[in-house]
């Protein structure tokens, strides 16, 4: 029997965010998904559902789950800034969101597809290529990290 290749083995890495505005509102979603070689591959949408800034999180992991699977990724290191979808997804044992758990049940069922998976949180301002694909999917500019320059008088 082959035994398969090294790269078969190598995780795919995923930066996924999700907008709503107003929130509730439109959702965005954003991702970033990068093949072991280095290849970068986008994903920019926003859904006809309306839904909070935690669904749009939720969501634009599942389309970036969609996307690896199609891709043909096996494992995944998975990075996302919403604490409250890695704490629901993780292995952390949280009381669950019911308003959301069926979401997140999606999720998880989805993840469960692929050979190995990890998933952390990052800070907000390393994740910026996602949150801003999120937001251009909704016509609308990245956000401004950091603190803005003082005025002058």
């Amino acid at each position: 029997m082959e035994m398969p290749s090294a790269a078969f083995f190598q995780p795919w890495t995923i930066y996924c965010d999700g907008s709503a505005v107003p929130n509730p509102g439109r959702m965005g979603l954003g991702a970033v998904l990068v093949a072991p070689d280095g290849t970068r591959h986008v994903l920019s949408m926003a859904t006809d559902a309306r839904g909070c800034n935690n669904e749009a999180e939720a969501r634009a992991l599942m389309a970036a789950l969609r996307d690896a699977q199609a891709r043909g990724a096996t494992a995944l290191q998975i990075y996302s800034d919403s604490s409250l979808l890695v704490a629901q997804l993780g292995i952390v044992d949280v009381p669950p969101v019911l308003r959301l758990a069926a979401l997140y049940e999606e999720v998880g069922a989805l993840l469960a597809t692929f050979t190995h998976t990890s998933l952390h949180w990052i800070p907000r301002h390393r994740n910026g290529d996602a949150d801003a694909l999120a937001r251009a999917a909704l016509g609308l500019l990245p956000k401004r990290l950091g603190k803005s320059p003082k005025r002058r008088r």
